[in-house]
């Protein structure tokens, strides 16, 4: 393996990786003030490493800095969380009807291994919470880097990625819903292998509005908050 490839994980990293995935699943919650000092404690990090992991997060749009107010970590409203579904509706269905045409067969292979891992995990969760890590373990960026449209993957792949990352996670936790994604998962990866690019813009699409209807579900019942 050449030395481009290998590269150090340094102790910021591990700062980033743990508060990152502190925020996706909601340890800490969206709008919740945080300081250095509570943090370094709670997670047990040196200033250093945390400081730029914290801005390293906030150049993600997960962590707001205002003057004299500290840093908070950002949250939307339900309105504008139902927007950010119905635009990701539109655009990873148009992902998903190019990633059909245009993923090789050894990235669908992978694509298929990737939703074995996640039964597994699933399955450890007692079928209580899907979470998926990011990049190329995460189906929905494999889709977006799939679709081969260099302008749509930025769009997905941006700020609108992590932010629905934030809520991804903690709206799925419902009994019954992990198993339905993943199944839903698996047949557009299906309507992917088939080369049918309308089925699986279709399928994408149904599985967005899906998420988005049971989180309007959530929050209208109040059991839970955004």
């Amino acid at each position: 393996m050449s030395e481009a490839v290998l590269q150090t994980y340094t102790r910021a990293d591990e700062a980033f990786d743990c508060l990152q995935t502190a925020i996706i699943k909601g340890d800490l919650v969206p709008g919740e003030k945080i300081g250095e000092v509570e943090l370094c404690s709670r997670f047990n990090l040196t200033r250093g490493p945390l400081r730029e992991a914290l801005g390293r997060l906030e150049s993600r749009g997960l962590l707001i800095r205002r003057p004299h107010a500290g840093v908070k970590v950002v949250s939307v409203s339900a309105e504008e969380l139902m927007e950010l579904y119905r635009i990701r509706e539109v655009m990873e269905g148009l992902a998903a009807k190019q990633a059909a045409e245009r993923m090789t067969d050894q990235e669908i292979a992978d694509l298929k291994a990737t939703l074995d891992s996640h039964e597994t995990m699933i399955e450890q969760a007692q079928g209580q919470a899907y979470y998926q890590a990011e990049g190329d373990y995460d189906f929905h960026h494999r889709i977006a880097t799939g679709s081969r449209n260099a302008k749509l993957a930025q769009m997905l792949l941006g700020d609108l990625y992590y932010m629905v990352r934030m809520y991804r996670y903690r709206l799925s936790q419902s009994s019954g819903r992990p198993h339905r994604a993943l199944g839903e998962h698996r047949r557009i990866a299906e309507a992917i292998a088939s080369r049918d690019g309308e089925l699986a813009e279709f399928l994408m699409k149904r599985h967005i509005n899906a998420a988005r209807e049971n989180i309007e579900t959530k929050i209208k019942t109040g059991t839970i908050g955004v």
